[in-house]
């Protein structure tokens, strides 16, 4: 998903701050590089991304595949973030595999707001012939092996009743975090940053105080 989905949460967080939301190289309406990165190399961009326009120490939230990389920011480049939040994390290690995870986003999206199906069916059009590369290397990447370095607090947030993130893997994510927790918020799937980002920028603010 490009950087325009979350255009609610991104609302709501300017009346608190600074926000800078973007778009992975790929992604959105950034063009796409001749090769598929992969999510080491998409943390190491938008670090540099970071030092160039935020000096500094930054909150950095990432949702989906997009906690993957946020992972790997702060694992990798940790004097550019202050704090992480991990909305939705993915992947399940014991899903990580084309099959169940495509079987999960279908059952989330059966009870989603149209507007996440809108949204997400034009971002998953606008990938094309890319999106098997870029899912391929999202299922190749293994966060928990990158947890551990994380040395920052980290905010890990769910929808109660999202399948792509499950209660247990969230809560391992969490766990396996030197300073790690886990929120859920009530009667949200999958894509709680989109159809009414309030409830996760509540707890986003809370904790980011």
């Amino acid at each position: 998903m490009g950087r325009t989905v979350f255009a609610h949460a991104v609302k709501l967080l300017r009346r608190h701050g600074r926000v800078i939301a973007i778009d992975l190289p790929g992604y959105g309406e950034a063009p796409e590089p001749a090769r598929t990165p992969a999510i080491e190399r998409l943390a190491d961009l938008v670090a540099a991304f970071i030092v160039e326009r935020a000096p500094g120490r930054v909150v950095l939230v990432g949702h989906s595949m997009g906690s993957q990389v946020a992972i790997e920011v702060a694992a990798r480049h940790p004097a550019t973030v202050a704090r992480l939040v991990l909305a939705a994390p993915t992947v399940d290690a014991r899903a990580r595999r084309a099959l169940p995870q495509m079987w999960r986003l279908l059952r989330d999206l059966t009870d989603e707001h149209p507007k996440v199906i809108l949204a997400g069916a034009r971002e998953y059009l606008r990938a094309g012939p890319w999106l098997r590369r870029k899912f391929r290397a999202m299922l190749a990447h293994a966060p928990e092996d990158s947890l551990d370095r994380v040395r920052v607090p980290v905010l890990v947030l769910r929808g109660e009743e999202d399948p792509v993130s499950p209660r247990a893997w969230c809560r391992f994510v969490a766990d396996s975090l030197p300073d790690g927790r886990l929120e859920e918020i009530p009667d949200r799937g999958h894509e709680t940053m989109i159809r009414d980002a309030a409830p996760a920028v509540a707890r986003i603010l809370l904790f980011a105080a």
